[in-house]
């Protein structure tokens, strides 16, 4: 698969950095920085677009600015790119009106996209719109990188006799490389730590989503929803090791 990442800063570089060590070797990634400035609006996407870019099948948009997000359906056409994966870790990149007409705009294209809001809540199948919206899709190309990247996912190894966690592996890796360095972090704790440990770990990385408050997340910040995401996750695996302090009621002395 050939991939196009769209990166402004280091954010992306970030991402893509990750995406290249632990990703498939089929995989072919280019990078493509965006311009440092745009107006409020764009007149005509050939102002900031090279001449030349590289044929792709995906485009991966980890760029910091709305106006990257509006050269998205001339980069498809220039790349020849059959789908585009955009990263809403925070709303000001793609704010929700533009969302929906990125979406009409490369539909009718017959371009795939997908806008996981956070990055983190990608799926195989679907990724998070609002705090209780799920959006569907169907693309093998989305698929593919999202059997590596997206949704975090760990396997833990829990010894039943002292609870304790004696290995942890990655089977999905969140984009920017959050879940391996939790997974490194949770060996060697009970199960009664993990949870919250991996919520520690996650903030220390560090998570590098929006922490402004959104209405349609509950005024929960998208930091905070990519960091549930992670201990959810590691929680439902350590629950059935969980030991619960049982406290006896006495009498105060005088």
């Amino acid at each position: 698969m050939k991939i196009l990442a769209i990166i402004s800063g280091e954010y992306g570089n970030r991402h893509v950095e990750n995406i290249k060590a632990n990703g498939p070797d089929t995989w072919e990634i280019q990078t493509w920085q965006t311009p440092p400035v745009f107006p409020p609006f764009i007149d005509d996407p050939e102002d900031f677009l090279p001449d030349e870019m590289p044929d792709s099948d995906l485009l991966l948009s980890f760029a910091e600015h709305k106006g990257a997000a509006e050269l998205l359906p001339d980069i498809a056409k220039r790349t020849g790119a059959s789908a585009v994966l955009v990263a809403v870790d925070n709303e000001a990149w793609l704010p929700r009106g533009l969302d929906k007409q990125l979406h009409g705009w490369l539909q009718a294209m017959d371009v795939a996209c997908a806008t996981p809001k956070p990055l983190c809540s990608l799926t195989e199948t679907e990724y998070g719109v609002t705090r209780h919206e799920m959006a569907g899709y169907d693309n093998p190309l989305i698929a593919e990188f999202a059997q590596y990247f997206g949704k975090p996912e760990l396997a833990l190894v829990i010894d039943p006799e002292t609870a304790t966690i004696t290995s942890a592996s990655v089977k999905r890796d969140a984009v920017c490389g959050c879940a391996r360095f939790v997974a490194e972090g949770l060996v060697g704790l009970t199960a009664n730590e993990a949870e919250e440990k991996a919520g520690l770990l996650h903030h220390h990385f560090p998570c590098l989503a929006s922490m402004v408050k959104l209405p349609h997340f509950d005024q929960d910040t998208l930091m905070h929803v990519s960091g549930q995401v992670l201990k959810n996750n590691v929680g439902q695996q350590v629950k059935p090791f969980k030991t619960l302090r049982q406290f006896k009621p006495g009498k105060y002395s005088e």
